[in-house]
């Protein structure tokens, strides 16, 4: 019986960590996508309704905004080739139900080689068929 017990746990521990691993490789698409420039390789793993907010935090005052997803897709493809930007991923915490899961990924921004600014990213991602799409965006964002 303990047998068969830990051979459950062992394919369980496995099911999981391919599980994240696939969610993991999904926002890391979407941060090439991001830093190239490539509206193309976004969209495959962006869902047609995503959602974008922003929450800015300052001294005056906390502030929330939206992007409209076509206005993101433009203004990343707009961006010059000259301007230098990184967006750092600090760590990875994925939570997993069924067909939903949850990313928090600390980050640090470089703009031009200088941290702009850091904060949090929360994505949500929804399994369409047999490819994790991200549906929600919200960021912390602090100087």
């Amino acid at each position: 019986m303990k047998k068969y017990i830990l051979l459950a746990l062992i394919l369980l521990s496995n099911i999981i960590h391919a599980q994240n691993d696939d969610i993991k490789h999904t926002i890391e698409t979407f941060f090439e996508g991001f830093h190239h420039r490539d509206t193309v390789l976004l969209k495959q793993v962006c869902a047609d309704k995503m959602i974008l907010q922003s929450i800015t935090e300052s001294s005056s005052g906390n502030s929330l905004s939206e992007e409209p997803l076509q206005f993101f897709y433009r203004s990343i493809a707009s961006m010059p080739k000259t301007l230098k930007y990184n967006e750092k991923i600090l760590s990875f915490t994925t939570q997993v139900d069924g067909s939903m899961a949850h990313a928090w990924t600390p980050y640090e921004f470089y703009l031009e080689g200088k941290l702009s600014h850091s904060g949090v990213n929360s994505f949500v991602l929804f399994k369409e068929k047999d490819q994790w799409k991200i549906v929600y965006i919200i960021d912390t964002r602090r100087k």
